[in-house]
């Protein structure tokens, strides 16, 4: 019998919930304590319409960690070995946030509001619960909060289009990572070119929930010409792409070597964070296993709800944390873990899938 998510307050709904519902959203899974969708039609039609054409996403579960006050760039800093010193207002950066065991805790995307304030726009962890212990900790002068943002993504080639019909054409000229505040009918919303897809796009910050309906509504008529849908971060569009997803690809045990953002790790720069330490240390030591990318053969294999144990040469090398099958490539593809010697691309291993053992190939990542 088909298994379902029994929802109560706790998995939080939302601005836009009841319009994917009316959508026919399919399934559901809970990030950070939220109902975030993850299909709609189905893991394939979905992936093949956002690589033609656009999709609305409601990404609310992408929580806003906010820090503000005398000190936030101090606790921003703590937080990540990545150099947040020069980074600008109306920028966003990705910054892996390390504890003090060098262990890996999320990976948000940073955006710089003022000299003083800063969201963090987390992963799947309880970021603001350490955050605010650190604060307290640390005797720290600013506030830390997670105001009630539901991030809105419009994901897919013609992006650009459906954003500038509501906007205008000044959207176009978001750079990258870059965001800016625009008015969307008097009410002003920071709009970034960001988002979980590599098909680009944006995500508007929507701080009411009128206005963040009226924003639905409104890209959603305007992307009508356009041949809009719904949509959700897709499984085999970001394992393609190599778009990692804290909780699945990366743990909490993993460092950011491990992971493969080295070039995060600013050691070289005279930075205070909390994790040096046991980075410098990591470094001098070299790691022993890699996340590295896999081709997997035979039909198709189910996505991986659990790790699926690699081997090569007789013995145990790593594990899959995520896979799927890319109709793209017409295979099997995996992010995994894998140990050293077997991170050359075109190594050859075993992978033990629910449909029995299959031979894969290690391959660079990203795999499009």
């Amino acid at each position: 019998m088909p298994v379902s998510l029994a929802t109560s307050r706790r998995t939080r709904r939302s601005f836009y919930t009841a319009r994917v519902e009316a959508l026919g959203v399919s399934a559901y899974t809970v990030y950070n304590h939220m109902l975030l969708p993850v299909c709609f039609r189905s893991l394939e039609e979905d992936y093949r319409h956002l690589v033609s054409h656009v999709q609305l996403w409601d990404v609310g579960g992408e929580r806003q960690v906010e820090l503000r006050g005398t000190d936030a760039a101090r606790l921003a800093q703590l937080m990540t070995p990545r150099d947040l010193s020069s980074a600008a207002i109306g920028q966003c950066l990705y910054a892996p946030l390390v504890d003090a065991g060098g262990f890996m805790v999320n990976d948000p995307v940073v955006l710089r509001l003022a000299a003083d304030r800063f969201w963090l726009s987390i992963a799947d962890s309880d970021v603001l619960l350490w955050a605010k212990g650190l604060a307290y900790g640390l005797g720290l002068d600013l506030a830390v909060s997670e105001p009630d943002i539901c991030p809105l993504a419009v994901q897919g080639p013609k992006a650009d289009d459906v954003m500038a019909a509501v906007f205008g054409d000044a959207v176009r000229a978001i750079r990258f990572f870059r965001f800016e505040t625009l008015r969307f009918r008097g009410h002003p919303l920071i709009v970034a070119r960001s988002g979980w897809s590599k098909q680009g796009g944006f995500e508007t910050y929507a701080d009411d929930p009128a206005v963040g309906l009226e924003l639905w509504d409104a890209l959603w008529e305007a992307g009508q010409p356009f041949g809009i849908g719904p949509g959700c971060p897709n499984l085999i569009e970001r394992i393609e792409g190599a778009l990692l997803s804290y909780g699945n690809d990366i743990l909490h045990g993993d460092n950011p070597f491990e992971c493969g953002l080295d070039r995060f790790c600013h050691l070289d720069r005279p930075i205070a964070f909390m994790a040096r330490a046991a980075l410098e240390t990591a470094a001098a030591q070299g790691i022993t296993r890699r996340i590295r990318g896999l081709r997997i053969g035979g039909p198709a294999t189910p996505p991986a709800a659990e790790p699926w144990p690699v081997h090569g040469q007789g013995r145990r090398v790593g594990e899959v944390r995520s896979a799927v099958w890319s109709p793209r490539l017409a295979t099997n593809i995996a992010i995994a873990m894998i140990g050293r010697d077997f991170w050359p691309a075109g190594s050859r291993v075993e992978v033990e899938t629910p449909g029995g053992a299959r031979p894969a190939i290690v391959a660079d990542l990203p795999f499009v």
